[in-house]
C-alpha cells in the first residue's frame, strides 16, 4: 500500500515518466541534381584524362563522389539518348528514336513515366533549365511530363537558321526560347545560354531549399555550334571546345556553392554525364573520347560510353572509382530506390545500381546491356568484360579530312561484315577483334541478343519486336 502510494506522489510530482517506444524520425528525402552535357567526349573532363581542358569544380566532384569509367548513354543520339535517362527504358522500347527536329510530329507518350513524375508522387519540385528534345508540340513539353518549371530550347541547338552549314541545308525555322509553355523570344545568339541556365538553376534551388527537389539541367552544350560568354572565351588550350567545357565546369561549380550555402550539400545526390559522345566531323569543334574508338552516332565505345561523376555525401564514400558497367537507364529504378518512390507501372529496362554506388556489390545489375542505333538496329552488346558487335553499317572519319571552325567534315561509312568481339578490360580502344578465339562467349551473347530482339525487335533481323510501345503522335 506504502508503495502505491508514494509512486501516486512521484507520478503527480512529475518525477516518474512513462516508458514510451522511440519513434525514429524518417530521413530527409534526398534532393537530385541531373547535369546532362551534349556530345561530349569520354575524354573532355580532367579526371577522366583530357590533356588540355581544365575542369577544377568536376574533378573536385569525383575525388569527393564516385567516378563511374564504364557507364554508357542509352543510345548514341539526342532524343533517344534523353528518352532513356529520364523513362529507365531503351529508347526503342518506348519509339523514340534519333533527334526529333521541327517537323516531327511525335515526343514522348503521356502514358510514359519520367524521373520528374516519378518525383511529383513523392512531393518533390521539379524542374528543367536547357535542351528538352523529347518533342516540341504543346502535348510532349516538359511541363506536360513532370516538370514544374521549364527555360530553355525544345531541339537540338543546331536546328537553327543561323547554323553555317546545316541551316542552309535543312532550312530549319527560328529557334525558340520557352519559359514554361510560352515562346519568350527567339534565339539569335546563344553565347549567353549557358549562364543563364545555370542562373536559374541557382535560383531554384534556394526557393526551394526547404522541400525536396529534383533539378534537371541539360546544357545544349558542347552540340555544334558552340558558344561561349566572354568570361570564357579564349581561356582554354583546347580552343573554342575548351572554353565552352570550362564554362560547363563553372556552372557546376555554381550548382554546388548554391547547394553548399543552402545547408543541402550533404543530402544532395548529384549526377554529371552526357548524352552520347563527340561529333567528330566537326574537328577541332568537336570533343575527344579517346582512348575509346569512333564518337557520336556509333556503338563503338566512344559514341556512348561517357564520363559520368555522383557525389552525395550523405550516403556514398567518396574517392571511389568504380568500373562495373552500368547504363542510363537503371537511374530512374536507382532513384525510386533511394527516395522510396514506386516504379511505373509499365515495363522498364534499367536496374538499380545503388549497390554497386555504396559498394555493396561488385557486379552489373544487367546480365547484358543492348546498344541500338540508326532507330532500331541492334549493334552490339556489353555483356561483362566483353563487347560483342554484329554486323551494320556504321560512319568513321578515319582517313578523311576532319572539320574546322564550325564547318564539318564528311564521315566515310564502312560496312561491319562479321562479328566481331573485344576484351574490353584488356583492349579498351577495341583494336583487336577475339571472336575466333571465344566461340563460347560469342554463342552466349547471341542467345542473349536473340531474347532481347524478341523483346524489342531489330530492324536489322526485320523483326518489330513483343514489346514495344508507341510513342505519342501529335493531337490538333
Amino acid at each position: 500500500m506504502h508503495r502505491f502510494i508514494v509512486l501516486a506522489i512521484l507520478f503527480g510530482m512529475g518525477l516518474v515518466v512513462e516508458d514510451k517506444p522511440q519513434v525514429k524520425k524518417p530521413d530527409t528525402p534526398p534532393n537530385i541534381v541531373l547535369i546532362f552535357t551534349d556530345d561530349q567526349g569520354y575524354q573532355d573532363v580532367g579526371v577522366f584524362g583530357s590533356p588540355n581542358i581544365k575542369t577544377p569544380n568536376l574533378d573536385q566532384m569525383a575525388a569527393e563522389g564516385l567516378q563511374l569509367t564504364s557507364y554508357y548513354a542509352a543510345q548514341a543520339v539526342c532524343s533517344a539518348s534523353r528518352a532513356g535517362i529520364l523513362t529507365g527504358c531503351y529508347p526503342n522500347r518506348i519509339g523514340i528514336h534519333n533527334a526529333l527536329g521541327p517537323d516531327n510530329t511525335h515526343g514522348i507518350n503521356a502514358s510514359e513515366t519520367t524521373i520528374a513524375e516519378m518525383l511529383k508522387e513523392k512531393g518533390y519540385a521539379t524542374a528543367i533549365y536547357g535542351k528538352w528534345h523529347l518533342g516540341h508540340h504543346k502535348q510532349f513539353l516538359p511541363t506536360r511530363h513532370g516538370f514544374d518549371e521549364w527555360f530553355g530550347i525544345p531541339y537540338s541547338n543546331d536546328m537553327w537558321p543561323k547554323h553555317p552549314q546545316q541551316g542552309t541545308i535543312f532550312n530549319f525555322p527560328d529557334l525558340p526560347l520557352y519559359e514554361n509553355e510560352k515562346v519568350i523570344g527567339i534565339l539569335e545568339d546563344q553565347s549567353q545560354l549557358t549562364t543563364q541556365i545555370t542562373e536559374r538553376s541557382v535560383d531554384f534551388i534556394k526557393r526551394n531549399k526547404d522541400k525536396p527537389f529534383f533539378l534537371y539541367v541539360p546544357h545544349p552544350q558542347p552540340h555544334v555550334p558552340l558558344f561561349v560568354s566572354e568570361k570564357f572565351k579564349g581561356k582554354s588550350e583546347r580552343g573554342l571546345y575548351g572554353d565552352v567545357i570550362m564554362e560547363i565546369d563553372w556552372s557546376v561549380g555554381q550548382i554546388m556553392k548554391a547547394l553548399k550555402d543552402n545547408g543541402l550539400e550533404e543530402n544532395t545526390l548529384v549526377i554529371f554525364t552526357s548524352d552520347n559522345g563527340p561529333w567528330l566531323s566537326y574537328g577541332n569543334h568537336a570533343g575527344s573520347a579517346l582512348p575509346l574508338r569512333e564518337g557520336k552516332g556509333t556503338a563503338w565505345e566512344g559514341g556512348q560510353r561517357e564520363p559520368c561523376i555522383i557525389k552525395y555525401p550523405k550516403k556514398l564514400k567518396g574517392g571511389k572509382i568504380i568500373d562495373v558497367p552500368m547504363m542510363a537507364i537503371d537511374f530512374l529504378p536507382t532513384l525510386a530506390e533511394l527516395t522510396q518512390a514506386p516504379l511505373p507501372e509499365q515495363v522498364i529496362d534499367g536496374k538499380s545500381v545503388w549497390k554497386i554506388l555504396t559498394g555493396e556489390r561488385e557486379e552489373p545489375v544487367q546480365e547484358a546491356y543492348f546498344f541500338y542505333y540508326r532507330v532500331n538496329e541492334m549493334f552490339g552488346v556489353r555483356y561483362g568484360k566483353w563487347k560483342l558487335y554484329f554486323p551494320h553499317r556504321y560512319r568513321t572519319m578515319e582517313g578523311q579530312e576532319p572539320g574546322k571552325d564550325g564547318q564539318p567534315g564528311e564521315y566515310r561509312m564502312v560496312d561491319l561484315k562479321e562479328i566481331e568481339l573485344y576484351d574490353l578490360e584488356s583492349d579498351i580502344s577495341e583494336a583487336t577483334n577475339v571472336a575466333a578465339q571465344h566461340p563460347d562467349v560469342v554463342a552466349e551473347i547471341e542467345k542473349l541478343a536473340n531474347d532481347m530482339r524478341y523483346r524489342l525487335g531489330d530492324s536489322l533481323k526485320d523483326m518489330k519486336g513483343a514489346e514495344t510501345r508507341e510513342p505519342g503522335r501529335l493531337q490538333r
